[in-house]
């Protein structure tokens, strides 16, 4: 019995893990409710220059994600043009995608480059990242394209 158990402990997992990555997409960096950023407004970076926590009732789905705001005003900016609010790494950490690896954005961890939203891991991580920001961001583009459709899981190995 208890070989049974485990063999269905570890069907449910398996379906849980794909499950949440279907929901969120490997290229994106969203729970596995389909949350993106933790909930934070990828507008207000822009126009608050803070992270600020969305509402849940005011949000938007793009790319099978959804993005919450503070306010009506920036829903419909992110609306117009969401690529231009859109964190760049999928909201993975910018650090770590330097380094070839998916690792957590942190919304408290951020910066604006170019017109272009970049979040990292932790306030260490941050600190290192912005040592050479343009360094590693070009690290970042060039990594992004063979890591983009792997999954956290696949890169660690």
């Amino acid at each position: 019995m208890s070989v049974f158990k485990s063999l269905i402990t570890g069907a449910a997992l398996s379906l849980a893990v794909a499950t949440s990555s279907i929901a969120a997409g490997v290229e994106l960096n969203a729970s596995s409710t389909g949350l993106a950023m933790q909930g934070y407004d990828p507008v207000a970076y822009f126009t608050e220059g803070a992270p600020t926590k969305g509402d849940y009732r005011i949000s938007s789905v793009y790319n099978d994600a959804t993005y919450r705001f503070a306010s009506e005003e920036h829903k419909a900016a992110f609306d117009a043009d969401p690529e231009a609010y859109l964190p760049q790494y999928g909201g993975y950490c910018a650090f770590g995608a330097a380094m070839g690896f998916k690792f957590d954005g942190d919304p408290e961890y951020w910066k604006i480059v170019d017109g272009e939203l970049f979040l990292n891991l932790s306030k260490d991580i941050q600190q290192r990242w912005e040592e050479d920001v343009p360094g590693l961001i070009a690290r970042a583009d060039d990594n992004w394209v063979n890591i983009e459709t792997k999954s956290p899981e696949e890169l660690q190995q």
